[in-house]
């Protein structure tokens, strides 16, 4: 099983999730979910979404390295940067591998998990909307 999460990065807050069954691509599976996101909102994704700034302009994608062209010190430093920036979105994905639905084989009914991602996704916000 599969999952997708579209985080808001300054409140931290699960927009929208989907889910597919099996090895799917990371674009395919944001592609099939038919999010539909705003011209003018940009998108960092790590590098399984290479390829996605075709389909919006606005998006960041960390530069990837091949046996002949390694990258260089400035493309280094920007891959940095952009996982700096992703760092919030990567703690919300780890709160919710605590409970375990993502953290290994999910042994269940696979037509319940897309309900049960999106409960824990739920509980997550309604943990951050609680004042502190």
């Amino acid at each position: 099983m599969k999952a997708q999460l579209l985080v808001h990065a300054l409140t931290r807050q699960i927009i929208c999730t989907a889910t597919s069954r099996g090895a799917i691509h990371d674009l395919m599976l944001f592609k099939q979910s038919r999010t539909y996101v705003h011209p003018e909102t940009q998108i960092k994704a790590d590098a399984g979404y290479q390829g996605i700034q075709q389909g919006h302009a606005l998006t960041q994608t960390p530069k990837k390295a091949s046996k002949h062209h390694p990258l260089t010190p400035a493309e280094r430093a920007a891959n940095r940067r952009l996982a700096c920036e992703r760092l919030p979105v990567e703690h919300v994905i780890r709160f919710i591998k605590i409970f375990r639905i993502l953290k290994g084989t999910y042994r269940h009914r696979r037509r319940r998990f897309q309900l049960r991602l999106t409960l824990l996704c739920a509980l997550y916000n309604h943990t951050q909307a609680l004042p502190k």
